[in-house]
């Protein structure tokens, strides 16, 4: 036994050939992950504190659909603790690339070519359209949403809010209108599992039509008709959309 392979483990002297190669490949996955989920950390905490440090151009950024809106500050460290979730939930957006790349590569050896080519364009896809649907929320719904409630009372009461329940608002709002728009990703992973076909899809708009309302009426914040129309309208075409892509794919 040469001293080559040998380690030494407290008092004990330890044979590395003696190990076995599965638990010599658990410790490196372990060790993989452990280092990958460092950096993701890394990566949150660091982008966190960028936003923290332009917090008020960032405020600013969340304040603009809010015209002729006055903000108040109803209780001591209101603003400051808005301004932390604030750069929080920026931060997560700025390093969620970062994250999910640093997931892919951790998962990328374990997977077949044919696995590849299908999860590589679905990743880019759902990141894509998650920023789209951050900026449909973003120039659409938000404003329109606004607009509404700004008008609605505007012979009655003056629009003063707080700050942080404004932003508690709009953070929802953007969010989960950005995961809302995974449907077409949703679709094509029942596709390719033959699961449903897209011509069940195309065929089961009206059943869609119903729950595309419904579920804007759930993900909206608001109550006002003009954002859950808007709302609808998106999901229906992001769903006739990927029935559509389905449809390409099973012809392919």
């Amino acid at each position: 036994m040469s001293t080559s392979n040998l380690n030494f483990v407290g008092p004990n002297l330890i044979d590395l050939e003696d190990i076995p190669s599965d638990e010599m490949a658990l410790s490196e996955h372990i060790e993989e992950f452990s280092q990958r989920l460092i950096f993701c950390v890394s990566a949150l905490i660091t982008t966190t504190l960028v936003c923290f440090a332009n917090i008020k151009q960032i405020v600013k950024l969340f304040q603009a659909p809010a015209l002729g809106v006055k903000f108040l500050q109803f209780a001591p460290g209101e603003y400051f603790f808005a301004a932390l979730k604030i750069a929080a939930f920026t931060g997560l957006l700025v390093s969620s690339p970062i994250i999910l790349y640093q997931v892919f590569l951790y998962i990328l050896p374990g997977m077949t070519k044919k696995e590849r080519d299908i999860l590589l364009p679905m990743t880019l896809g759902s990141g894509v359209l998650f920023g789209i649907g951050l900026s449909f929320s973003y120039f659409f719904l938000v404003p329109a949403a606004l607009r509404f409630f700004i008008s609605y009372g505007a012979e009655v009461v003056e629009p003063f809010w707080s700050f942080d329940q404004y932003f508690d608002f709009v953070a929802v709002l953007i969010f989960t209108t950005g995961l809302s728009f995974q449907v077409p990703i949703v679709q094509i992973v029942l596709g390719l599992l033959g699961i449903i076909s897209g011509q069940r899809m195309i065929s089961a708009w009206k059943y869609v039509v119903v729950i595309a309302t419904t579920l804007a009426a759930i993900i909206t914040p608001s109550t006002d008709p003009i954002t859950q129309i808007l709302m609808t309208s998106a999901l229906l075409m992001l769903y006739l959309g990927g029935a559509g892509v389905v449809l390409l794919l099973e012809k392919t």
